[in-house]
């Protein structure tokens, strides 16, 4: 079929939502080429294939958060409805319940954005905990370097008058020294 798709459109689609990562029934629907009634009144005949680590629907809060959030949602501002939200494997299933050749083939692109940003994702984590592991290690350093540079300071601070000078004295007078 060759679907003009790019898996970035993709990913631009998928939403952080109740801590997952999801996509709304209404980009799914445009993405499988149905309407979104269609994908709903499939999901509803087909309700056992679609627990809640599969789909959810938006509260109203939410919903609105979405739609200030994402500007091609607009239009679902005064819809009394509130969007479905699938992840990853509801998105999977949605194309096995919705059986037309182009859902089966624009799953396999949602499934890569998925798995990409998964990556994305792990690679930002392990730079965060390298950094963190670095800035860990700037801190002790900057209390050693603390620790140094006051002790220097205390040894080039010359003694208070009266306090006894430590170490090797020259004299002036030879005299002293018992010199024939």
């Amino acid at each position: 079929m060759g679907l003009p798709i790019k898996i970035e459109q993709i990913q631009q689609l998928i939403l952080l939502i109740r801590g997952k990562k999801v996509m709304l029934d209404a980009d799914l629907a445009q993405l499988y080429g149905v309407s979104t009634k269609r994908l709903n009144e499939q999901v509803k005949r087909n309700r056992d294939r679609f627990p809640e680590d599969f789909m959810f629907q938006f509260n109203a809060p939410e919903k609105t958060e979405v739609v200030a959030k994402c500007d091609h949602l607009a239009n679902l501002k005064f819809s009394p409805t509130h969007p479905y939200a699938f992840t990853e494997h509801g998105a999977i299933m949605l194309a096995a319940v919705l059986n037309t050749p182009r859902a089966i083939e624009v799953s396999v692109f949602v499934v890569r954005a998925f798995v990409r940003l998964r990556e994305i994702l792990s690679t930002h984590k392990a730079l965060a905990d390298r950094l963190a592991e670095l800035e860990s290690n700037i801190e002790t350093h900057d209390e050693a370097i603390r620790s140094l540079v006051s002790a220097i300071q205390q040894l080039m601070t010359p003694p208070a008058a009266g306090q006894k000078k430590i170490g090797f004295q020259l004299r002036e007078k030879r005299a002293a020294y018992g010199r024939r």
